[in-house]
């Protein structure tokens, strides 16, 4: 054997030492949860990378912003914490009870939570819709300018109400989703998508952002895959596309989809990008329990973390079903997942930390 093969696999077996060292394996042959098998078979398994991130309450997201640094919902601690890509934590900021996280092409947050307000005498907890100016002040996030978009004084009638999602589209729009129990209204039912636009001045500088409606043909109580049934994240993709990928946990058999935005000579609506006649299997009815996040890769593999299923599912852009893996064994009410640069980033919500996965494919 000469000296440079001997070199060679002293190089491969020290590489295999630090990836055994560093992370945890995770067989995907192996992994089961509850009466469903979501795993995909083979030789592919997820490396879980050390240290874990601890020191959470009920963390309901986990964002990846485009510096990038982490962001983490730390719902039940009240706070937003940025992290660097080590998982050093650089700032918190207090904002109660955050459940998702957006960032836009400005470097602003975007940040769905709740406030406190005095309503006839009485402190009331309303769902609320902040944005932080991070870049006015170099990312210190604590000193940050907060702008609150919602509620608005009109919607202070509306207690029930939640907004739970935000994505961020190429132009700085952004989509925010609604819930709530009335929904008999044609006009502004509380199961809706509400729309807002960067406002701009003549000179171009950027004045905030205005509500300007809601998305329309969505029918807020839809058994169909086209459905604002309790929306419980929104996804948009990273191109000149408004197309989103939404999680539901109303009551519809399809609690994830693709919703591609169609403009014909008739009208404009979103229409399901994968038909549910087709057995592709992100539309089969009732593949997910619970799903409360959803993100992408750069590819346009798909990730749902199904917080009824303990797990997260792993699809293709042509829907089909890829490394889809977890249990209670490894995770509990996943809520917010995230992806960036060959790492998978989970929300664990139920045991109150961040995870890092990797594919050993990836390695």
């Amino acid at each position: 054997m000469n000296f440079k093969r001997i070199i060679l696999l002293l190089v491969l077996s020290a590489f295999t030492i630090f990836i055994y060292s560093c992370g945890q394996k995770l067989d995907l042959n192996e992994i089961d949860v509850k009466d469903d098998n979501v795993n995909i078979g083979g030789d592919t398994v997820y490396i879980q990378l050390n240290p874990v991130w601890e020191g959470y309450n009920k963390p309901q997201d986990v964002m990846v912003g485009k510096e990038p640094f982490i962001y983490v919902a730390d719902t039940d601690n009240n706070r937003i914490v940025m992290h660097n890509l080590d998982g050093q934590i650089l700032g918190t900021r207090s904002i109660k009870h955050p459940v998702a996280l957006a960032q836009d092409y400005r470097l602003n947050l975007i940040v769905v939570a709740q406030f406190d307000t005095t309503v006839n005498g009485s402190t009331q907890t309303f769902s609320a819709v902040y944005k932080l100016d991070l870049f006015a002040v170099g990312h210190q996030i604590e000193s940050a300018p907060i702008t609150k978009l919602l509620p608005r004084a009109v919607d202070l009638n509306r207690p029930e109400v939640e907004y739970t999602g935000v994505c961020v589209f190429y132009d700085n729009s952004f989509y925010i989703s609604r819930t709530g129990p009335n929904n008999s209204s044609f006009i502004d039912p509380d199961n809706s998508l509400l729309i807002f636009f960067p406002k701009k001045s003549f000179d171009g500088v950027n004045k905030g952002d205005t509500l300007v409606g809601r998305v329309p043909n969505i029918d807020p109580l839809g058994q169909g895959p086209v459905s604002a049934y309790n929306i419980s994240s929104l996804t948009s993709f990273k191109n000149q596309t408004i197309d989103i990928v939404v999680t539901l946990t109303g009551g519809t058999n399809f609690k994830a989809n693709w919703l591609h935005y169609q403009i014909t000579p008739i009208d404009q609506r979103y229409v399901s990008n994968f038909s549910p006649e087709s057995g592709i299997d992100f539309v089969v009815p009732n593949r997910f329990e619970r799903p409360e996040g959803s993100t992408l890769d750069n590819s346009g593999n798909i990730f749902i973390a199904d917080a009824g299923k303990d797990s997260i599912y792993k699809f293709n852009s042509f829907g089909d079903e890829l490394q889809s893996f977890g249990g209670p064994g490894i995770f509990s009410q996943p809520h917010g997942v995230a992806f960036f640069d060959k790492t998978l980033y989970v929300a664990d919500t139920g045991n109150n930390r961040i995870l890092r996965f990797v594919l050993s494919t990836e390695l």
